[in-house]
């Protein structure tokens, strides 16, 4: 690795650990000619598949297209950047695990619908209602009773008690 403020070859290595949920490593490097440090990530390389589109046309996949979208569809609505950043790595890394060449968009489209339904079901059915077309108010009410019938799980952070005084603090749970 190359220092990038004086460009001498020779770095070494501080501190390792692990970032990105196990995903990446995050090194500390110092040069051993101006002594200046820096930080490097090292992450596996690993393939995303092509997309293969409704018209039977194939591309790359574009993990800023799908960023986009699912931040179009959480628009204006309470969920973290980081939220999101950690459902499009959990969509890129089942993608991933597929070891699949090609995959239909379809597929990617349902694994982001998945997403959605545990970050923010307004998001969800927003999502829904583009990527299945819908038609009419109908094709709404058949996805919100499906939301209803099968409830998204739970956060974590529902079982924690509230950071500020005067907060309500979480429901009891079943059973206890």
């Amino acid at each position: 690795m190359y220092c990038p403020f004086c460009g001498h070859e020779e770095t070494k290595v501080t501190d390792s650990r692990l970032a990105a949920d196990g995903r990446q490593i995050r090194r500390r490097r110092e040069c051993l000619r101006c002594n200046e440090r820096f930080t490097t990530f090292e992450t596996a390389e690993l393939l995303m598949p092509r997309v293969i589109k409704s018209d039977g046309s194939r591309e790359p996949f574009d993990e800023a297209k799908l960023s986009a979208g699912m931040i179009k569809a959480l628009e204006k609505r309470p969920v973290s950047s980081e939220a999101i950043e950690q459902a499009v790595g959990r969509v890129c890394h089942k993608l991933q695990v597929m070891g699949e060449r090609e995959v239909p968009a379809r597929a990617v489209g349902e694994l982001v619908m998945e997403e959605l339904r545990h970050l923010d079901e307004v998001a969800y059915v927003r999502f829904a209602s583009v990527y299945r077309s819908f038609q009419d108010v109908e094709a709404f009410r058949e996805t919100i009773e499906h939301l209803r019938r099968h409830p998204r799980r739970r956060d974590a952070n529902r079982d924690q008690l509230p950071l500020l005084p005067g907060a309500s603090p979480p429901a009891p749970k079943k059973g206890s």
